[in-house]
Parts: C-alpha cells; sequence; structure tokens
C-alpha cells in the first residue's frame, strides 16, 4: 500500500484535510476530523484490498537514491520554510509554502519512477498554494488561508490514491472478466 503511493496520499492527505478543517470552529471541526480519517481509513481498507502486495516492488539503487534526493531536498526547504516564516512572524504562510514545495517534488518524481501520473498533484497543491499566499497577501483570515491550502492540497492527494486504487481494481476487474468459460 504504501509502495503503491497509496498510503502516502492517504495519509498526508489527512494531514491536509485536519489543517484546513482547524478554519472551523464547533461541531464542524470534529466531524470533518472523523470524515477526514474515515476517508483515509477507506483509501487504505481499498489499497489493502485492491492493490497486490507488491505493488511499486522494491525500488532499483538508482532510482532509491534519486527518490531519496528528491525527497531530502523536499524536507530541507519545508524546514527552511518553518524557520524562515516563524523567525519573520508569518507562521500563516507556512502552509501555503509548503504546498507549493510539496507539488514541485511531485514533478522529478514523476520521471524517477516513469509515472507521467505523479505530475497530477503538483498542480492542485502548487495552485493551493499561490491562493493561500493570495488570500494573506490580501489581508483574508488565517483561518481561509489554512481552509484553502489545506483541502485543497487534501482533495489532490486523496484523489491520486483513489485513482491509484481505482485503476488496480480496473485491472484486476478485467483479467477476472478475462478468464469466462461460458464461451462469452
Amino acid at each position: 500500500m504504501f509502495k503503491s503511493g497509496v498510503g502516502f496520499f492517504a495519509v498526508f492527505g489527512l494531514g491536509w484535510w485536519l489543517l484546513g478543517s482547524s478554519a472551523f470552529d464547533g461541531l464542524v471541526r470534529p466531524t470533518l476530523a472523523v470524515v477526514g480519517c474515515a476517508v483515509t481509513a477507506g483509501l487504505m481498507l481499498a489499497a489493502r484490498r485492491f492493490l497486490p502486495a507488491s505493488a511499486g516492488g522494491p525500488f532499483p539503487v538508482g532510482r532509491r537514491r534519486r527518490f531519496n534526493q528528491i525527497n531530502g531536498l523536499q524536507w530541507l526547504l519545508i524546514i527552511a520554510i518553518v524557520a524562515v516564516c516563524l523567525r519573520v512572524g508569518v507562521p500563516v504562510l507556512v502552509p501555503p509554502l509548503v504546498a507549493v514545495v510539496v507539488g514541485l517534488h511531485f514533478l522529478p518524481l514523476a520521471a524517477v519512477f516513469e509515472q507521467p501520473r505523479l505530475r497530477m498533484p503538483a498542480g492542485p497543491l502548487i495552485a493551493s498554494g499561490a491562493a493561500g499566499t493570495t488570500v494573506w497577501l490580501t489581508n483574508g483570515p488565517d483561518e481561509t488561508v489554512r481552509l484553502v491550502v489545506g483541502l485543497t492540497s487534501a482533495l489532490s492527494l486523496w484523489g491520486m490514491a483513489l485513482w491509484t486504487v481505482a485503476g488496480a481494481a480496473s485491472h484486476a476487474g478485467q483479467g477476472a472478466g478475462s478468464g469466462r468459460s461460458d464461451g462469452a
């Protein structure tokens, strides 16, 4: 499930969802948290059911090294963003800037894994970061920044997880349908 990316998409999607739902008060906030947990659990259960245990397989050494380089750079940038934003007193910009970095990191990963579909979450993540920054620049409330960035990023990552599971389920269904013995 994690080798296929679904586990990462689901869990990080939940993190973004919780960030976005933090814009709400009262009963809405815990309700959205429960919804997010249910979506994440559903995606992970679906991955377990429809993806083969070996989905993704072991990384070849060169691919693993490049993956580690890309992720290492991503985390260094995230740490730098957090440090600078806290230092200059604008912690509200952490989520939008992190969303841009996370979105950008999918572009080289698509090449590393030879999976063009990994470019798909890049656009919405980068756009959510730009939108959140725009909300902040126009003096919008911090809650709106979190809402825009968090929910858009979550839906993007969960969409990728769903796409991966649906593709595997569709492939499994086609494989099962081709083995008919009734002559049809």
